[in-house]
């Protein structure tokens, strides 16, 4: 996810947090700890907004306990998971690849929330030991209130939040782990992806539209205005999130069985590392029209210089700096003419890329730019052309593009 942070490395999964997260942070903690200084007015302010940053700590690393649940799963299942971004709705873990088996993704969906469950089970009977209470802190009128309870009552807030994180996911609007857990039901009952991801992205987005309404008339009941605005941005991120995850299965669909030679530029120019980028521009941009040329010195392909590294250059500087200054150097992400086209697109999303040099047995043969996939999804839309592969595999067959 752009604009995030590596922070840590957990079994070998990258964990970062997204600049989203620091204002999820802090207004967690603002909240708790007015909610703390309410119940607790005998206590210093300093001592209620501890308590309040501990409870967004804790309550982010409970998040972070649910997503490694996902991508250990993953792991284990044999799919890579390249990093967990904490952000503001939570946490995403990032697959390098797509579940290949309805089992797979139900068991990697349900593991979250039954983390969740079970971490609001442990600060729930830590809550119990405590107070003898056995409803936890809905309001602040279920905290106890003497000073040696401001701790207990971060132990109730955990318990009561890990609990909702887990029923939360698991109502079944898509993307939520619950919505997950549908498409693999429905993917293994039809045996067709892209039918029961358009089943349950649809059941996700009127969720989501629900969530909105909600928080519209959230917005005219008294002291509800801050959660009417944070339940209807839950409610548009959802929507929103449910057709991107529709979108995205049937562009694999579409794209499953094509070869990236049959998509690729075959344009095989390069330039040289001390040509002039005043001449590149010239040259390669200008009256070519190409977007990003190969560096080649010799027969070794050293670089790859595009529009973007020309930018971050000004233009007074143009005529003196070769281009060896400002391209992608090795190692270059490349593909081969005959990988499927998924493979390629996988590899263009996973590293930020707008193209990749196209490589048979080492040499250039053809560029391939999200451009080129692009047209490509257009012709086939306008020409009416349907999926290259029948896509009605029951779960467990014929492995799907990732």
């Amino acid at each position: 996810m752009r604009g995030s942070l590596k922070i840590a490395r957990i079994a070998g999964i990258d964990i970062g947090i997204h600049y989203t997260w620091i204002l999820a942070f802090f207004m967690i903690a603002f909240f708790q700890a007015e909610a703390f200084h309410q119940i607790y007015s005998n206590l210093s302010i300093s001592l209620t907004w501890t308590a309040g940053f501990l409870s967004s700590i804790l309550l982010f690393i409970s998040v972070l306990l649910h997503e490694l649940a996902h991508s250990l799963v993953a792991q284990a299942r044999g799919l890579p998971v390249s990093s967990i971004t904490l952000f503001i709705f939570g946490g995403v873990s990032n697959l390098s690849e797509e579940p290949e088996r309805a089992g797979i993704e139900f068991w990697m969906a349900i593991v979250g929330p039954f983390t969740s469950l079970a971490l609001g089970g442990i600060f729930w009977a830590l809550w119990y030991g405590l107070t003898g209470t056995i409803g936890l802190p809905i309001t602040s009128a279920n905290i106890p209130t003497t000073h040696q309870t401001l701790g207990v009552a971060v132990v109730g807030f955990l318990a009561y939040i890990n609990i909702a994180l887990a029923a939360f996911n698991l109502l079944p609007g898509f993307p939520l782990d619950g919505g997950r857990v549908l498409r693999s039901i429905l993917w293994k009952s039809t045996g067709n992806l892209v039918t029961a991801t358009n089943i349950a992205a649809t059941i996700g987005r009127v969720f989501g539209w629900g969530l909105v309404v909600y928080g519209v008339f959230l917005l005219f009941q008294p002291g509800g205005f801050f959660s009417a605005i944070w339940i209807a941005i839950i409610g548009f991120f959802l929507t929103n999130a449910a057709e991107t995850s529709r979108q995205e299965v049937t562009v694999r669909e579409h794209l499953a069985g094509v070869q990236v030679g049959q998509v690729m530029e075959l344009n095989t120019e390069t330039v040289s590392p001390g040509l002039p980028v005043a001449e590149l521009v010239r040259d390669a941009f200008l009256l070519r029209r190409r977007r990003a040329v190969p560096v080649a010195d010799g027969d070794r392909i050293v670089g790859m210089v595009s529009i973007s590294d020309v930018r971050a250059l000004s233009q007074e500087e143009w005529a003196m700096t070769p281009v060896e200054r400002i391209m992608t150097r090795e190692p270059l992400h490349a593909v081969k003419p005959d990988d499927d086209l998924n493979t390629a697109m996988k590899i263009i999303a996973q590293y930020d890329l707008n193209q990749v040099p196209v490589l048979n047995q080492g040499k250039l043969v053809g560029i391939l730019s999200r451009a080129n996939v692009i047209n490509f999804l257009q012709l086939k839309q306008e020409l009416g052309i349907k999926r290259g592969r029948d896509t009605k595999r029951q779960a467990g067959s014929t492995p799907l593009p990732s």
